[in-house]
């Protein structure tokens, strides 16, 4: 007798969008349902101390329908009632992600749009003006048929190994939690075709420095390099798995942050976060949570560096100044 039943869930391909649809994902598994994640290999690390195994998708369509059907095999095996519902559900919007789905023979479900409706056992509508996780939680409701209001925080898990060896490198560096601002300056590629990135981070950087205070950069592989000449006074911890890169977001006095998928995190895990936000819409893609406070003008201009220096000493006043000169 199987304890919960499984429906495969196909994650998208960002970070960001993996940490606002965790309150989509609890939705479902609060009404019985099993999650077998498919998505990228970061995922696990991610959502490890959620409990929802992650099978790792390959990059070509044949392996990917593999794969599926070998999910397919397995669950219809432990459960002779998963092919008689809808099996899956899609959170990718493309229409490779059911022509994966339909090739394979699972019944999915997901948004009707990119004119892949065809394809689905059941095309849900996708709202506008929605935040992403609003739209991703509508996504669940519509699929379990319920009505329901999104919560307030993410309340993303951190595992207690994840917790103990961001401390780890925290303590070889002389750090301790809650005193180190923690800063996310990059934002890889463009949306909308509008830049990201905040193009006074390095002076504001400068100016932590000057006042004093211990600041943390965890560069990505490909930003190793960029952290190196942009920031060489931070304190820079290069090769941190996502999952410690989670807690130690949650070790922060505070995190400052580009609209990028680290602020997601951050936000997620509770963490005080100051996301600054430039020309992109910030009511569908802002950091989700009562720990976030967004600082942003307008469409067309910046915050300034002594807004967000002013920001950080409101966050954590008492916490945030250094040990030692």
């Amino acid at each position: 007798m199987i304890e919960a039943r499984p429906l495969i869930v196909r994650l998208r391909n960002f970070v960001g969008d993996t940490v606002l649809s965790i309150p989509a994902l609890r939705l479902l598994q609060s009404h019985g349902y099993r999650l077998e994640l498919v998505g990228k290999g970061w995922a696990r690390g991610l959502l490890e101390a959620e409990g929802w195994r992650v099978h790792v998708r390959p990059d070509g369509l044949r392996e990917r329908v593999a794969q599926l059907r070998q999910l397919r095999r397995q669950f219809r095996a432990e459960d002779p009632g998963f092919e008689a519902r809808s099996n899956a559900l899609l959170f990718p919007y493309a229409f490779s992600a059911a022509l994966d789905s339909r090739l394979a023979g699972l019944k999915a479900e997901g948004h009707a749009s990119d004119g892949r409706g065809w394809l689905l056992q059941r095309g849900l509508p996708k709202r506008e003006g929605r935040h992403t996780l609003v739209e991703y939680w509508e996504l669940a409701s519509d699929f379990l048929g319920v009505q329901a209001e999104p919560p307030r925080d993410i309340g993303m898990q951190v595992s207690e190994a994840q917790r103990n060896a961001a401390r780890s490198l925290l303590a070889a560096q002389g750090l301790e939690p809650g005193r180190f601002v923690l800063i996310c300056p990059f934002a890889n590629g463009r949306v909308e075709f509008l830049d990201r990135s905040w193009p006074a981070f390095p002076d504001f950087v400068r100016r932590l420095r000057a006042e004093g205070r211990q600041v943390v950069i965890v560069p990505g592989p490909a930003e190793v390099q960029g952290a190196q000449d942009l920031y060489p006074e931070a304190i820079r911890l290069d090769g941190v798995a996502l999952g410690v890169y989670s807690a130690l977001l949650q070790l922060a006095g505070v995190v400052v942050a580009n609209d990028t998928g680290p602020a997601h995190v951050a936000a997620g895990v509770g963490a005080r976060l100051l996301s600054i936000w430039g020309p992109v819409d910030a009511s569908r893609w802002a950091p989700w949570g009562s720990t976030v406070t967004l600082m942003r003008r307008g469409p067309t201009e910046w915050v300034s560096v002594d807004e967000v220096l002013a920001a950080v000493g409101a966050c954590a006043p008492h916490c945030l100044r250094a040990n030692r000169p």
